[in-house]
Formats: C-alpha cells, sequence, structure tokens
C-alpha cells in the first residue's frame, strides 16, 4: 500500500492515510489490453480465474449459465461475454425475469399479436426477436414459472418460437446468457425447475465469488467507485485512513459488490475535504454461507484437493483418489469448471 503519513498535532498522534491514486493506476494497468471487461474491477486470482473462463467460452454460442450472489456483477460478465463474442455488434438484449410480472412475461420473451390478449392493442417483437444475431441475457432464470419453461427449452434448442396469438412459427439466431442466485440443482430436485432446461442452460457454468472470497479487490473497488462518485458530485477525494480501509477488508459485504459501492457512494456525499470519511460500516446481520452454489462447492472441493496433492491429478496421492473419483472424471470436471492446467504453477 502506498501510505501518506500525516500528523495530528493536537492529540500528538500520527494517523496512516492512504493515497488512492496508487489503486487507480493498478486498475489501469489490469485492464490494460482487456477493453472487453470494462466496468470489472480487480486482479484477485478468483477473478482472473473467471475472465480466463470468458475469454474461453465468448468465442462459441455456446449457452451460459452465471452463478453468484445477489450484487457479484454477473449482468457485467454477461455484458462482456457478449463485447469478447463475435456477435459483439449485434444487440445486447436484457430481460429480467424477477421483475415482469407473470402474466406478462411470455409476451415479454417471444413477443405478441394485435389482439392475442386483452390490452394488446398493437404488435409487439419480443426480446428474443430483438435479439436476432446477437444476445440475450435472462437474469433471475430461476424465476421462470414451469409453464413458460417448456417453451423456453423449445426456443433453445430449436431457435424457434410463435408470438402470442399466431400460429406462425418464426426462427432466431439467439445466443442465451442466463443467470441466478438461487442453487438450480436444489430447484430441480424440488420439481420446481425443469432437468432437461436445467442441463440445456448449464453447459457452461461460471461461478462468481463472493467480494468476501476477493478481499484484495477491495482496496481497488474503493477507489474506482470513490473515483466516480467524487468526480460526479465535483469533489476531491483522494485518500483514506489506513484503519477504515483495514475495517472494509474485515467487513464481510453480505451485499457484495453493489453493497460497497452504495457505501462508497454515501459516504462521497458526507465527506468534507480530501480525506473519505463515514461514521461506521453497513450493519451486516446475515452473512451467507460459502459456498452458495452447487456448482461453486464443487468447484472448491477439487480445487482443496489439487491444493492438498501439489496438483497432483493421478496416482495413489493425486486429488482424484482423495476425492473417490476417476482421473479422466475429474479431469472433465477441471474442465467443466473452468479449471485448466495454465492456471497451474506444476503440471497435472
Amino acid at each position: 500500500m502506498h501510505a501518506v503519513i500525516q500528523f495530528k498535532t493536537r492529540t500528538t498522534e500520527f494517523t496512516s492515510y492512504i493515497a488512492l491514486d496508487r489503486y487507480l493506476e493498478s486498475q489501469r494497468d489490469a485492464r490494460e489490453g482487456q477493453n472487453g471487461f470494462e466496468g470489472i474491477v480487480g486482479s484477485s486470482t478468483v477473478l482472473r480465474e473467471v475472465l480466463d473462463q470468458i475469454s474461453r467460452v465468448a468465442a462459441t454460442d455456446s449457452t451460459v449459465l452465471i452463478e453468484g450472489e445477489t450484487g457479484t456483477g454477473k449482468e457485467l460478465i454477461a455484458q462482456a461475454i457478449h463485447t469478447n463474442s463475435r456477435r459483439r455488434d449485434r444487440p445486447f438484449v436484457k430481460l429480467n425475469c424477477a421483475a415482469i410480472p407473470l402474466g406478462l412475461l411470455e409476451s415479454e420473451l417471444f413477443g405478441h399479436e394485435k389482439g392475442a390478449f386483452t390490452g394488446a392493442v398493437a404488435q409487439k417483437l419480443g426480446r428474443f426477436e430483438a435479439a436476432d444475431g446477437g444476445t440475450l441475457f435472462l437474469d433471475e432464470i430461476g424465476d421462470i414459472p414451469l409453464e413458460l419453461q417448456a417453451k423456453l427449452l423449445r426456443v433453445l434448442q430449436e431457435q424457434e418460437f410463435e408470438r402470442l396469438g399466431s400460429t406462425h412459427t418464426r426462427r432466431v439466431n439467439v445466443r442465451v446468457v442466463t443467470a441466478t442466485n438461487q442453487d438450480l440443482a436444489g430447484l430441480v430436485a424440488e420439481k420446481l425447475f425443469r432437468m432437461d432446461l436445467y442441463y440445456r442452460l448449464n453447459v457452461f457454468p461460471i461461478a462468481l465469488p463472493p467480494l468476501r472470497r476477493r478481499p484484495e479487490d477491495i482496496p481497488m473497488l474503493v477507489a474506482y467507485f470513490l473515483n466516480r462518485y467524487a468526480t460526479g458530485m465535483a469533489k476531491r477525494i483522494d485518500k483514506i485512513t489506513s484503519d477504515a480501509m483495514e475495517a472494509m477488508l474485515r467487513h464481510p459485504w453480505p451485499g457484495n459488490i453493489r453493497e460497497l459501492q452504495n457505501f462508497i457512494e454515501r459516504a462521497v456525499i458526507l465527506t468534507n475535504g480530501d480525506v473519505l470519511h463515514f461514521s461506521e460500516l453497513p450493519s451486516s446481520p446475515i452473512v451467507p454461507r460459502d459456498p452458495v452454489t452447487l456448482a461453486e462447492a464443487e468447484r472448491d472441493h477439487i480445487l482443496n484437493a489439487l491444493r492438498e496433492s501439489n496438483w497432483v491429478v493421478g496416482g495413489a496421492r493425486g486429488a482424484a483418489s482423495r476425492l473417490g473419483v476417476k482421473r479422466t472424471t475429474l479431469i472433465s470436471k477441471m474442465r467443466k469448471r473452468g479449471l485448466s492446467r495454465a492456471m497451474f504453477h506444476e503440471a497435472v
């Protein structure tokens, strides 16, 4: 950390202040040559692994399922997949499935003809048609009702559908990226989500780590958001006390990056002078358990076994033996979770 030491003459105490310009410079260096990752801030190992997965899958047309807690930046990841794909010059269309009333969701997805239902006074294109040739991002996919899941599965498999009130089959060429903060596998077990749709969506899962698992990115995020809001409010705030930064590093941030972002915005509003000021951190009565998804649990379990075996996969003391699976099975799971050999210091 780059610290500026200032002397408090009245109390004869030393207070350490962190100058945040170095973190802004670190962020610029980290993003150099990575124009497709706009808005994704950090340089931690777990984040770099996610960016590597994005780079690998973006060049394909495979369906991607982004899993992670609320506030981890799932939409930014979806945008990055689109920006780094062959479809970058075509539409990127978003839909939050949880924000649309049940009766209107089918129309939002597939469109409707005039007179298809009460209130349908004009023809309307759905999100699939709007995204033709590009990418459709369906957030909160776990909230899609069962009666619509079969129609969604058909579009994913056949790339065709009918508007509400029409018998004409329409074909589209759409790459679908979905996201959820729910355990879809658990919903399948409870018969609240179709198994066939789950497997169709889960072609390439990306598990986003919560902020508490990447605390080394917090100073860079603080500098990024502070610079954004201070600039917008015509304030010059470029320092923070070391104690304040340490407190933010220790905080669990159950709302993840979104919670940190909102906290910094509020602190900038309340700050007079060039040192970021806040009286206390937000209360955190509930901290989600780690990990929160089945994919993340499996990935962490595999990583732990690889570390314990010094990154050796096969053999009596290898990770596969520790996990009780065949070597080929473990390698397949590693590929599925984006754990490539290139990430390791030793060959597996």
